[in-house]
């Protein structure tokens, strides 16, 4: 599969980067990943697949778990114990930053990235950034990952409250949230190694790799996009407006509150 990534610059030096939703994606139904803790079970000693594999198909099904117990929140009664979870939960995730998001969107499933820029970049820093927003994620969320299963143990002491276990949650959201994005910049790192533009080149590539990279399809497409030129033209010292950035979400079917989140860091 395919996924179409959008780099622009959003404000002085700061860029963004997001992925373009799949309308059809959301529609699709999975039929992989079990309902039930006997149907887990049952994979898991059933097939003999790798130690790897099985914590995959359990990460799965405790996203789908924790899924449904959101949108669960998301339908509760106005002013009712739920709802005010709900509302804090809206304001925990605020906080989640945009590079974390956009590193989570890069599935498992994702077999190749198409980058769609501006003209007005060079190629091979947009790669570059790309590069360097992967490797960092690779440190960062590795330490975090480890942080917060550290935590989980400690969060069960509040089972003994007679209140929903709101920090045992959320500590076990973001374990899942920063190994995904682990996994998401370990991938964008495999994919960003083989492109279709060997002209770019950093300067320290042997000419001796160029006929085996170039007998292999690429994994990443560099492409300038005349109409994201077209839309950015008019930005300002302060970054780009909110009309702007409604408009190319639009075009490139991006998600508007995680395209303000790169306008908004501070």
């Amino acid at each position: 599969m395919r996924a179409r990534l959008v780099v622009f610059p959003i404000k002085g030096r700061k860029w963004c980067f997001s992925r373009s939703v799949d309308p059809f994606a959301a529609q699709a139904p999975s039929g992989v990943t079990p309902t039930t803790v006997r149907g887990l079970w049952k994979k898991i000693s059933s097939e003999s697949k790798p130690i790897n594999a099985n914590a995959e198909l359990l990460v799965d099904f405790i996203s789908d778990k924790m899924n449904k117990a959101w949108m669960g929140l998301e339908i509760a009664p106005e002013g009712s114990m739920k709802n005010k979870i709900h509302g804090l939960g809206l304001k925990l995730l605020a906080r989640v930053k945009p590079s974390e998001i956009f590193l989570k969107s890069i599935s498992k499933e994702v077999t190749s990235v198409q980058v769609s820029y501006p003209p007005s970049l060079d190629p091979r820093l947009v790669r570059r950034r790309l590069r360097h927003i992967a490797m960092s994620g690779t440190i960062l969320h590795k330490k975090y990952l480890i942080g917060s299963v550290t935590l989980l143990p400690l969060t069960t002491a509040f089972t003994v409250l007679p209140l929903p276990n709101i920090p045992f949650f959320w500590v076990l959201f973001r374990t899942y949230s920063h190994w995904r994005a682990l996994q998401g910049s370990e991938k964008l790192l495999k994919l960003l190694s083989n492109h279709s533009n060997p002209q770019t080149d950093d300067a320290d590539e042997s000419n001796d790799n160029k006929p085996e990279q170039e007998a292999q399809s690429p994994t990443c497409v560099l492409l300038p996009s005349e109409e994201l030129y077209k839309l950015l033209g008019e930005a300002s010292e302060e970054g780009l407006d909110e009309e702007t950035i409604i408009e190319i979400c639009k075009l490139f079917h991006l998600s508007k509150n995680d395209v303000l989140k790169y306008r908004n860091l501070v």
